[in-house]
């Protein structure tokens, strides 16, 4: 009997809490028989999608186990969203990959569902192959009414779940659990911020197609059949679901679409559609974006297509024939669109289990060379350019690079430091703070001179989140000090008293762990803070810098995406207006 493989695609209801979100997937990870492909979070969405493989019975258990993580760690109650949910995790697809047939992964289906209602208690709708009730086995039917609608609709006899209590809970909602044919998310962007024009050209492209309205188009009544229901007219594009939305993280409208099958609509056909009918209606298309994972030879079939309708020939490599996909699909536009990180056979192929964003410095060279806008794959220095603030060199052990030497500040612009990671880089980085000898942590280099200067001044107000050892014990009154402000020595001699503090036990021990979350960067300062209150610190490393969360091992650095950069400029502080004089 050949090797089982199935893949399971869980969307949780949570893309803003990184700690959530680790947490879930942590789950996932732990799990003997999968493995972990990929975590996608939507800030705007507020929506995670993760990617996993492996045999049924082990891919089962993990997701079990995530869905039960995500029960206790996500609120419903508190959750806003621009995508429909309803429920902490919101569906949870099995898809077969080798050697199981889709009736074998609708079982396994079942089977997961049954013992999320019977042992966790939420209710359980099936979908798509896994639903034996094929009235109720669409998604968005199932779905239609939300978390906000569901508290009634779970009453009613038609929408009984499948498995679990007829009682839907506040805090978890309910999930939809099923078996279905790979699916391709995959967002298409338009240089509007409409809603409506969005959804305009979502109905023309999508199977389902628009309501045929009396009239005006748009705000016409209805049309409807004899049995009173509406009228549709047919979008252009077999197996696809579309909505129009607003993505405030980015400032623009996006068609939103599920590719229910690449082989009817392949996604080079849809973002010529959505192009086409863009155009019609006075928009343009800048770009697009994929949710999850694709199968490689779907991205060779874009390239070829794109290929031939330069009448240019096909016969390139399969690594020129994706880096003309991802031109072509302006799949880049919003982050760094990362082959191996994307394609599903690349991941399976992957043997190693390290972080796939730890690269040495001639991967990531060579990687961003590829991706870079300049004709030719251009260099480093040109996509660093390009992207403005777009480097991040997290750095966990700064003494290892540095070697032996005094204790003391020691700059991360110095030589046979941090920069001798980015030595090929030709343009100027500028460090972003820094990190004395005794330290350790994340370390921010940039090519934008004004922007480190504004994250580097004292008052700034940019947190900075730090893991700190003590020798010794502070008591509440100590620690209510450093919450309020104390005074400390500058190396100038200056008496300054610190801004506010969040301090919190991370971890109890003899010499315990603290949590420091700092809204200013003088040298040295969590140190001299706790030396005024009369005890030493041993340890620090800072996990945080705004947004930015240390997420690379000791001694590599990786690349800030535009939506990174984009949230550091929004929290550097603007310069304060210059009033000239008027002469009289």
């Amino acid at each position: 009997m050949a090797y089982q493989i199935i893949e399971c695609v869980p969307n949780f209801s949570e893309g803003q809490d990184t700690h959530i979100i680790r947490q879930i997937t942590a789950e996932i990870e732990a799990t003997e028989g999968v493995r972990l492909l990929n975590v996608d979070p939507g800030k705007a969405t507020n929506r995670t999608v993760v990617t996993f493989v492996g045999s049924p019975a082990a891919v089962v258990e993990a997701a079990f186990r995530a869905i039960k993580k995500a029960g206790e760690l996500i609120d419903m109650s508190h959750h806003k969203g621009e995508h429909p949910r309803m429920g902490a995790t919101d569906v949870c697809p099995l898809i077969p990959i080798a050697g199981i047939s889709m009736e074998e992964t609708a079982v396994w289906a079942q089977k997961l569902a049954r013992r999320v209602g019977e042992e966790l208690g939420i209710p359980v709708y099936l979908y798509e192959e896994a639903q034996p009730d094929k009235r109720r086995s669409n998604l968005s039917v199932i779905r239609a009414g939300e978390y906000e609608g569901f508290f009634k609709k779970i009453q009613l006899p038609e929408w009984a779940p499948d498995c679990g209590p007829a009682v839907f809970s506040a805090r978890s909602g309910a999930t939809v659990i099923g078996a279905r044919d790979f699916l391709v998310a995959y967002n298409v962007n338009l240089n509007t911020t409409s809603t409506r024009r969005a959804n305009s050209v979502a109905f023309d492209v999508r199977e389902a197609g628009r309501v045929l309205r009396e009239g005006d188009p748009i705000t016409g009544k209805p049309v409807t059949d004899a049995d009173g229901k509406p009228v549709h007219t047919p979008g252009r594009l077999k197996a696809v679901k579309a909505i129009g939305w607003y993505i405030e993280e980015y400032g623009i409208a996006q068609i939103s679409m599920n590719l229910t099958n690449i082989r009817v609509t392949p996604v080079h056909i849809a973002f010529d559609e959505v192009c086409r009918s863009a155009a019609e209606r006075g928009l343009r298309v800048t770009g697009s974006e994929l949710v999850g994972l694709i199968p490689l030879e779907a991205m060779l079939e874009a390239g070829r297509y794109f290929l031939q309708k330069q009448q240019r020939s096909t016969g390139v490599s399969e690594r020129e024939l994706i880096r003309i996909a991802i031109l072509s699909m302006g799949l880049d536009e919003l982050a760094p669109f990362k082959p191996e990180e994307r394609i599903i056979e690349y991941l399976l192929a992957n043997a190693s289990d390290h972080t796939l964003v730890s690269k040495s410095l001639t991967g990531f060279a060579d990687e961003t060379a590829s991706e870079s806008p300049a004709p030719g794959g251009g260099s480093i220095a040109a996509y660093v350019g390009a992207l403005g603030a777009a480097l991040a060199a997290m750095v966990a052990n700064p003494r290892d690079l540095l070697g032996p030497g005094p204790m003391g500040p020691v700059s991360t612009a110095r030589r046979a430091t941090v920069m001798d990671l980015v030595k090929d880089i030709t343009a100027r980085l500028y460090p972003v703070g820094r990190l004395d000898y005794g330290s350790e942590g994340l370390l921010l280099l940039t090519n934008d001179g004004a922007l480190a200067q504004k994250l580097t001044k004292a008052g700034s107000h940019v947190p900075k989140k730090y893991l700190v050892k003590i020798s010794g014990r502070p008591d509440e009154k100590s620690l209510a000090r450093l919450r309020a402000g104390v005074h400390i020595t500058l190396d100038d001699d200056r008496r300054v008293k610190t801004s506010p503090a969040k301090i919190q036990l991370h971890e109890d021990a003899p010499n315990p762990w603290y949590e420091v979350t700092l809204i200013e960067g003088r040298n040295r300062q969590i140190r001299r803070m706790f030396q005024s209150v009369g005890f030493l610190v041993e340890k620090i490393k800072r996990v945080q810098l705004g947004p930015l969360v240390l997420d690379v091992p000791p001694g590599k650095f990786r690349s800030l995406t535009i939506r990174e950069v984009a949230q550091l400029k929004h929290l550097a502080p603007a310069p304060a207006p210059t009033h000239k004089k008027l002469s009289s």
